[in-house]
């Protein structure tokens, strides 16, 4: 029985009380709404369809896919359906503006085309100018996406805009995606989540990566350790221990999600090609093969002290570019006059950097684990010799690509956003602290509503 109501004889008094029982039970009716909402509204954000996109490091385009993830409540063989993706190269304009805010100091070399304001004078000026540039043409993107699948722009939920990194300074507790979202939701109609980084590192992490998270939620396997191996512009490895077994043979038996950057991959490669020949990559590594390593350089390279540290780590252009590569060719020459050596031969140099600084750190995780499987994805699993490398340096392990888990290993980051920007209107973590170093697990990115 509920307490009865206790009145004074003052009636200043009685007033005030009124009003806080008046105020105590809008509190409790605009709760039980707000509780009764959030069950509605994020249960319908469950099993809806999003959109992922991402352009990755060696920003040789922008990946687009319109998918659909099976309920958490659903048991069910396929959590994921793919329904359709998208791929384009970056307007020339664009890339070249993009490449130069990456570096330090870069755009000093632009200057402004007959058809863009003669104002464009500063890199924040650049930046702001490629952050609208960049949101209309993923806008492109995303309507060719949802002209090619026949998908009205109502039926999505969200998309998951990962945006073009220009800095990412984890030491001094920031990065910088470069994208105007503004300009997405309105050329689409679709609300667009972005900016996924900051929160983690807002909690003491790296920012990145963050696609192990999705990798566990997808690709974990209760009965085997399965290590994925991103190959973008930077190689990352992620490592899914087997949940059944009680002795997981991992550094320090750990039992939990371990990711992180292994170091470059197509950024280098790719970089590369581009300066030596009329190709924008290596198609197949074939390039690459025709050279022959040189084993100096290659031993100079790995000196580099992000291969000494310790994980959780990650890096990108600020540490590993082509002004770097050329100043340790400089080095190496200096030092080493009387090797002779060819464009290509640098380029079998760098992929076999790319194949053994990979192959080192997945050592740690599987080199007690016979026929244990990597599973590649990124743009690297389409690099023929470089596969065949990194076959060479575990002979203990299959190397395979993602294709074999049911995913194009050229859409699993793409993917892994859509996934992301799911976690973020469900209002789910989308970090592995284990992973970024974070001191918990947060809800990432900033919506914005169409």
């Amino acid at each position: 029985m509920a307490n009865p109501v206790q009145t004074t004889n003052d009636p200043e008094s009685n007033q005030i009380l009124a009003a806080d029982l008046l105020a105590a039970d809008e509190s409790a009716h605009y709760a039980s709404l707000t509780d009764a909402l959030e069950q509605t509204v994020f249960e319908s954000f469950d099993d809806g369809l999003y959109i992922g996109m991402m352009s990755g490091t060696s920003l040789d385009g922008m990946d687009a896919v319109l998918c659909q993830f099976a309920s958490d409540s659903e048991n069910t063989q396929q959590p994921l359906q793919l329904i359709t993706s998208h791929s384009q190269n970056f307007p020339a304009r664009l890339r070249e503006v993009l490449l130069a805010l990456c570096q330090p100091n870069g755009t000093a070399a632009l200057t402004p085309n007959f058809d863009e304001p003669n104002d464009l004078v500063s890199e924040l000026d650049w930046f702001g100018w490629a952050s609208k540039a960049y949101g209309e043409f993923a806008s492109e993107v995303v309507n060719n996406l949802l002209q090619q699948s026949n998908t009205d722009s109502e039926s999505v939920l969200a998309i998951g805009c990962h945006g073009q990194t220009v800095r990412h300074r984890p030491q001094m507790g920031f990065s910088l995606q470069l994208v105007d979202t503004n300009v997405i939701a309105e050329r689409t109609g679709i609300s667009v989540i972005s900016d996924f980084r900051r929160r983690d590192m807002a909690v003491g992490g790296q920012g990145a990566p963050l696609v192990p998270a999705f990798h566990q939620a997808l690709f974990a396997d209760p009965d085997s350790t399965r290590v994925l191996l991103n190959l973008g512009g930077i190689a990352n490895i992620t490592v899914l221990p087997a949940s059944n077994h009680a002795d997981n043979d991992t550094p320090d038996n750990h039992s939990h999600v371990v990711g992180y950057d292994t170091g470059p991959a197509n950024l280098l490669l790719d970089a590369w090609t581009a300066l030596h020949t009329d190709n924008d990559y290596d198609a197949g590594g074939a390039w690459a093969q025709s050279g022959q390593v040189i084993e100096p350089l290659l031993n100079q390279l790995l000196e580099h002290p992000f291969f000494a540290r310790s994980y959780p780590k990650s890096t990108g252009r600020e540490e590993f570019n082509l002004e770097w590569l050329q100043e340790e060719l400089q080095r190496f020459d200096h030092a080493s006059a009387h090797i002779r050596y060819s464009s290509a031969d640098v380029q079998a140099t760098l992929t076999e950097l790319t194949a053994i600084s990979a192959s080192a750190q997945i050592h740690l995780f599987v080199q007690s684990h016979k026929n244990s499987v990597v599973y590649v994805c990124g743009g690297g699993a389409l690099n023929d010799y470089l596969m065949t490398r990194l076959q060479a340096h575990l002979p203990h392990c299959h190397v395979t690509t993602t294709a074999s888990l049911g995913l194009d290993p050229a859409w699993v980051e793409a993917v892994a956003f859509a996934w992301l920007a799911r976690q973020t209107l469900m209002g789910e973590t989308g970090n592995l602290p284990a992973v970024t170093g974070a001191k918990k697990g947060v809800v990432l990115g900033q919506v914005c509503f169409a």
